[in-house]
């Protein structure tokens, strides 16, 4: 059995480029960078950061390039794909990729305006706003479920 499974959570390093291929099909590409933070033996922080190229295909792309902007935090699902080309030069070139298959999208930063940006959380943008968006669950309303029976 072969398993090509990527799972990346990142900020965009740039804006997603959307382009639509002959057929049609859209096709959206943007960066992502992953960091990693460790202790050396000597007990000092280090950190190292990954940069990744995602391609998206079809209305995933659209979505992806109306909502995420650069600085925005996704999560993305896909697979490796390397490709490989001739420059302009005629040397081979390769590069690796990630071909995303599902992005879910970070939280909306709180300063971005319905106005300006392409992430809004409303006109005035503040967290009194986010919070009233969120539901709220009360299982003490004469449901059949109680608290203790639930397993976690």
């Amino acid at each position: 059995m072969n398993l090509n499974k990527v799972f990346l959570i990142g900020r965009l390093t740039r804006d997603p480029e959307l382009r639509s291929i002959p057929s049609g099909q859209s096709v959206a590409s943007f960066g992502l960078a992953t960091n990693r933070t460790w202790t050396d033996k000597a007990g000092a922080r280090q950190e190292s950061v990954e940069f990744h190229n995602v391609v998206v295909w079809g209305r995933q792309a659209e979505t992806v390039s109306q909502f995420l902007t650069k600085g925005a935090l996704a999560m993305v699902e896909g697979r490796l794909q390397t490709r490989s080309w001739q420059n302009k030069e005629g040397q081979n070139m390769k590069t690796t990729e990630i071909v995303a298959e599902r992005i879910q999208f970070g939280p909306r930063a709180a300063n971005a305006g319905a106005q300006g940006g392409k992430q809004g959380v409303g006109a005035a943008g503040g967290k009194e706003d986010a919070a009233a968006d969120l539901p709220t669950i009360d299982i003490d309303e004469g449901n059949d479920i109680k608290a203790e029976d639930l397993p976690f």
